[in-house]
């Protein structure tokens, strides 16, 4: 299997000079050339989801100095659970927030970081990373002490919550977190532009984005086996590589009958799919910071996946949540079903309101937990702490703020990593 730029059809990669780019030259993302198709019957019931991990990216990894370490490489990786939670007779709850960081990020970032230690034995990588919350708490936990490689992690200044701040910033030997005067896009065109020398662990890196396929593609496996059925999926997106994941899960063939996209007031891609026109925005901040995209990165991905405007319309369905709706939803979740939903969540939960009554998987990408300060007053309850969480609670932290300037961050780097 080989990897071309999202902008180039003629440049090919392997899959770990892809990883270890990060971004191509041009500029573009690496997609894989091809996207394998499958049949339900290859993949029994019975695999565990570490077995089927293997089986499912076994071909991506076709020909790649890293196949013979992929086993290996998910078992260290995909060591949590994965459960899927039913509400009521067609709406079902996919928690992907089981790992060490309390967040969905964790099943990427720890692909990755497995995927770059064993690239990294020979010479030293230094990983930059933007983050609007939790992608990087989820790459410093699992880049942590790894062997040859230093982790940046750029945080948007005061635009996350206390708990997501801490967990950036609870790390110290190979990880550097920043909080960086502006907005999360202001990070992400720091990433993209003025430090293209260094890897990135943002999910613009394809071995961020392959093991996400994963947990779409077992979910809805499991779900056909024991429903006869394919299961709808919602989606809470901001940067797009977790909806792109659950594209090319359905693209392979695993059985998901549609997949909708739930956002916040950042209306990129509601745009889009109404103008036909691609038009970036500056980011608004929301109770659900961790889309608070104005430029989603892995567009580029998706309209390389869907590459008319009518075949994007076609595919991709968008339903924006505003913060009285997040509210709402968290409330009427919690009324209802005795469940506590993160605000990202809710906004999948307000999309499903909206669908019609065939069988949803609503993905549940945050704890709770990390986001006591927004759902605490709605609920007036206590929420109690993922143990997880407070295990990175207890740590101590260092915040230091960073002007939006590739020079003078450069000369805080070379500082801190040696």
């Amino acid at each position: 299997m080989r990897y071309l730029s999202t902008r180039n059809k003629i440049t090919l990669k392997t899959l770990s000079e892809a990883i270890q780019l990060g971004l191509a030259s041009d500029g573009g993302l690496f997609v894989p050339e091809s996207l394998h198709k499958i049949t339900p019957q290859y993949f029994p019931a019975d695999l565990s989801y570490v077995e089927f991990s293997e089986k499912l990216l076994r071909n991506f990894f076709s020909g790649d100095i890293l196949e013979t370490k992929l086993g290996a490489l998910c078992k260290e990786a995909f060591n949590f659970p994965v459960p899927l939670r039913q509400l009521n007779p067609n709406t079902f709850m996919l928690e992907l927030f089981h790992g060490p960081t309390s967040s969905f990020k964790d099943f990427g970032a720890r692909f990755l970081a497995g995927c770059l230690t064993e690239l990294s034995k020979k010479q030293k990588t230094t990983i930059i990373v933007a983050t609007s919350g939790d992608t990087g708490s989820a790459v410093a936990s699992a880049f942590y002490k790894k062997n040859n490689i230093n982790v940046v992690i750029l945080y948007p200044d005061k635009l996350i919550t206390e708990r997501q701040e801490h967990q950036i910033t609870c790390w110290d030997t190979n990880v550097l977190a920043l909080a960086v005067k502006g907005t999360f896009d202001d990070c992400q065109k720091l990433v993209k532009t003025a430090f293209h020398h260094y890897s990135t662990a943002n999910s613009i890196n394809i071995g961020r984005l392959l093991p996400q396929i994963i947990y779409y593609a077992y979910s809805s496996i499991q779900f056909f086996h024991r429903h006869k059925v394919a299961p709808g999926f919602i989606v809470p997106t901001g940067n797009l590589g977790n909806a792109t994941a659950g594209y090319y899960a359905k693209a392979m063939g695993f059985p998901i009958r549609e997949i909708v996209l739930s956002t916040n007031i950042n209306r990129s891609i509601q745009d889009y799919i109404n103008l036909g026109e691609f038009h970036p925005r500056p980011s608004l901040s929301t109770l659900a910071n961790a889309m608070d995209v104005g430029n989603p990165s892995n567009f580029e991905r998706l309209t390389h996946l869907f590459n008319t405007h009518a075949d994007f319309k076609k595919n991709v369905i968008a339903i924006s949540a505003t913060d009285a709706d997040i509210k709402k939803t968290i409330k009427d979740m919690y009324e209802k079903y005795k469940v506590i939903v993160c605000p990202h969540t809710a906004t999948a939960c307000f999309a499903r309101e909206e669908l019609s009554d065939k069988p949803w998987i609503v993905v549940a990408t945050a704890d709770p937990s990390k986001f006591d300060a927004v759902i605490e007053p709605i609920l007036n309850i206590k929420i109690p702490t993922a143990p997880a969480l407070q295990e990175l609670l207890n740590k101590s932290s260092h915040i230091m703020e960073v002007d939006n300037n590739p020079v003078m961050i450069q000369k805080i780097i070379d500082k801190y990593l040696e």
